[in-house]
């Protein structure tokens, strides 16, 4: 439902000298819709036993590190499904998508409400750990649920390149927000803070999404700068000769 993923610069020297067959292995190898939605579920139960382990040591520091990640995690995981995955179910599984999707908006909901309350209570505190537990509680119930019912219905309607293409939406999704508030970095994000985050309308973070270039233009981009890299070595080979 972060930190984990790497990037490749747009301008590395790697990227624009990949070959056609690699690229094509590449794509070959792309990560799923489910895949990309499990690893996040995966890495939320990491990090909430990072956190268990710190209150086991009695590290109140640790503790408020690890939960901070954790939230941080859990937003932006649900953000990226009410824009991404369920618009998706929606479309393409009908009136059953459309009622997978209302509940799993609900339970996000409930999600959402454990966040707010995190917010005002102190890590190390016990009222912070219930609520901490009551929400990974929840949450294992309905990652659970997506993964046993809701993705294996939509992965097959929307077939391999849409769920590559969905995988590919849901992953930039998440960089609205960084893994933290980084206040004293002036190219702020859309959402700075997590409460910032959690009320903003989903219409809002839409909208915020929108003003990236999509899939069709970034691979525009790239193939424009492995053309201009391509001329300019051919120039610098015919200036030689």
């Amino acid at each position: 439902m972060l930190l984990r993923r790497t990037s490749t610069t747009l301008f590395s020297g790697h990227l624009l000298h990949t070959s056609s067959s690699q690229i094509a292995a590449s794509r070959r190898t792309m990560s799923t819709l489910f895949s990309s939605v499990k690893e996040d579920h995966e890495e939320m139960y990491e990090y909430h036993d990072q956190y268990t382990r710190a209150r086991e040591g009695g590290n109140v520091e640790a503790q408020a590190k690890w939960a901070r990640q954790l939230t941080w995690e859990v937003a932006r995981h649900a953000v990226a499904e009410e824009i991404v995955v369920y618009p998706l179910m929606e479309k393409h599984l009908g009136e059953k998508g459309k009622q997978l999707a209302d509940h799993d908006r609900e339970e996000h909901q409930a999600a959402k409400e454990h966040l707010h309350k995190l917010e005002g209570l102190h890590p190390g505190s016990a009222e912070f750990h219930s609520v901490i537990t009551q929400m990974m509680k929840a949450l294992h119930h309905h990652n659970d649920d997506e993964e046993i019912n809701d993705l294996p219905l939509l992965e097959p309607a929307i077939g391999e390149e849409g769920s590559k293409d969905a995988a590919r939406s849901f992953k930039r999704t998440k960089k609205l927000v960084p893994t933290r508030a980084h206040p004293s970095i002036p190219n702020k994000p859309p959402f700075e803070t997590l409460l910032g985050l959690l009320e903003a309308p989903i219409d809002k973070i839409k909208d915020a999404f929108a003003a990236f270039p999509n899939e069709e233009e970034m691979g525009e981009a790239k193939d424009e700068l492995k053309t201009r890299d391509h001329d300019a070595a051919a120039g610098r080979a015919a200036a030689g000769n």
